[in-house]
């Protein structure tokens, strides 16, 4: 079952909320040295075949942060005609994650990395973003790839969906962690304030629904370890994507880059 969808939000923007350079800096420098070789994974839906096209070669891993998009099939065949070209794995990408990465400033010429969930190298990486999830249909092998990386610590942002794209996601997971339940997640969840200090989950509609924020728990337990965070209704991708071209206000990208940004470093630190 959905969540049901409120009254719109108007859009606030978080005051007080940003650092100094220097000890952003200073921040992110410690947390990318105590990773020593932090991974933002990123999970995408694939048409299969129809992604040859876009994917470059893996350069090899060489310890620096490395933003690894993951490829995987999409559901209900629909691999012919329009849908060949609407390779859902590829939304936002690259220009989310080169855009993404520019904030965290140590880091510069970043590698984009592409596998399947049923890789053995996914356990490297302790943070992964899955685009899409709407359209995810894996196979017997990713579901097993992808318990075993969040039995064994790793971290998932489940991002851009909308609507009865949540039956899927629900579907997926309880495939992967029988008995998952979603948790919604209010601002007093230290996820919102493990960096930045978010005031309020009042996000620009992306969709039309106002976004909600659900949380994935070991046990169900909201108060345990967190296996992954989803945001229903949003999209935080697409204004990485495109928040150097003006078409979405500075104020909404720059409260998505608070959202990734707090999401990574409460990854590497619970």
């Amino acid at each position: 079952m959905s969540p049901s969808a409120g009254e719109w939000p108007r859009r606030q923007r978080s005051a007080g909320s940003a650092l100094p350079p220097n000890q952003r800096r200073s921040c992110i420098r410690l947390a990318v040295a105590a990773a020593s070789a932090v991974v933002l994974a990123i999970l995408a839906a694939t048409a299969g075949i129809a992604g040859a096209d876009v994917l470059p070669g893996n350069v090899a891993y060489d310890g620096r942060f490395t933003f690894v998009r993951l490829r995987y099939d999409m559901n209900w065949g629909l691999r012919s005609g329009l849908f060949r070209r609407d390779i859902k794995w590829a939304h936002d990408y690259p220009r989310a994650e080169r855009n993404f990465g520019r904030i965290v400033e140590e880091i510069s010429d970043l590698d984009i990395y592409l596998l399947p969930l049923d890789d053995p190298e996914l356990t490297r990486f302790p943070v992964a973003y899955m685009a899409e999830p709407g359209f995810w249909q894996p196979t017997e092998e990713e579901i097993e790839g992808l318990r075993n990386y969040l039995l064994k610590g790793g971290f998932v942002i489940f991002d851009d969906f909308t609507g009865w794209h949540w039956e899927n996601f629900t579907a997926q997971m309880a495939r992967a962690l029988p008995g998952i339940r979603p948790i919604q997640l209010d601002i007093s969840h230290p996820i919102f304030h493990s960096f930045f200090d978010i005031e309020t989950l009042e996000m620009a509609p992306m969709y039309g629904p106002p976004p909600t924020f659900w949380g994935l728990f070991e046990d169900n337990d909201p108060n345990g370890r967190m296996y992954g965070i989803a945001n229903y209704e949003n999209d935080i991708g697409e204004y990485w994507e495109f928040s150097d071209t003006g078409w979405y206000a500075v104020d909404v990208t720059n409260e998505a880059y608070k959202f990734g940004v707090n999401y990574v470093m409460y990854a590497l630190t619970h």
